[in-house]
């Protein structure tokens, strides 16, 4: 069964741009719990644009396990040992770019990233990295010893020639090296069919599409109807 962790950035995104008190991300993680959510994630940014550091604090709560998405910064390194989320995403991050646009170049920030997932690894916490489905990206997330590696989707997501059988390679792969493969990133009902048939996948994790799906149908029924397609 492929584990399915919602995203709950967005609702914070709709709370933000008025500066309201809602809608609470957290209300939304529990929405999606109910519709069968694995775990819910969220992306503490630099520039705090959606997720607050209180909501981490009060996600980290809840009865599924918290995927703490983060920039690889001395800052953030320090929120997730304190707060001892159940795993941490280590993922790029540019302020002036819309969305997430591409995987952690892992191979050119080696150096760098070493130290910081030792100290995450101390902490109990569970390190993921965020990579393109390109074979050094995964021989170095091996080579750093991080447990997991979760693949960028969003070039199969907007139709790339060639990405879905990229996908299949890199899952392959990993699953060689021992890394447990997660995905996401631009997966819609529409597209997830054959991401979820990718070699040895253990979880997704989508977010922006459910949360726009449950302007219609409501948090909990969307996320159902995803978990439906997963299984």
């Amino acid at each position: 069964m492929i584990r399915l962790g919602v995203n709950i950035d967005h609702v914070a995104t709709l709370r933000n741009a008025r500066g309201e008190s809602y809608p609470d991300p957290v209300e939304a993680a529990q929405y999606a719990i109910r519709g069968g959510a694995d775990g819910i994630t969220a992306h503490l940014r630099e520039d705090r644009r959606h997720i607050r550091d209180e909501d981490i604090r009060r996600l980290r709560k809840l009865s599924v396990p918290l995927n703490f998405e983060m920039a690889a910064t001395e800052e953030m390194v320090a929120i997730a040992c304190e707060v001892e989320p159940h795993a941490c995403c280590l993922v790029p991050e540019k302020r002036e770019e819309l969305t997430t646009e591409g995987g952690l170049n892992i191979h050119e920030l080696q150096s760098d990233l070493r130290p910081k997932i030792e100290r995450l690894k101390k902490a109990g916490i569970r390190v993921s990295l965020f990579i393109d489905p390109d074979p050094v990206q995964i021989e170095t997330a091996h080579a750093l010893g991080a447990p997991v590696i979760e693949l960028h989707t969003g070039a199969y997501a907007q139709g790339r020639n060639g990405e879905l059988e990229r996908l299949q390679k890199a899952a392959i792969l990993a699953q060689k090296r021992g890394l447990e493969v997660h995905a996401g990133h631009g997966l819609t009902y529409d597209n997830v069919g054959s991401i979820k048939n990718l070699k040895g996948l253990a979880e997704l994790n989508i977010g922006h599409f459910l949360i726009c799906q449950a302007l219609f149908t409501g948090l909990e029924a969307s996320v159902r109807h995803m978990k439906e397609l997963l299984e």
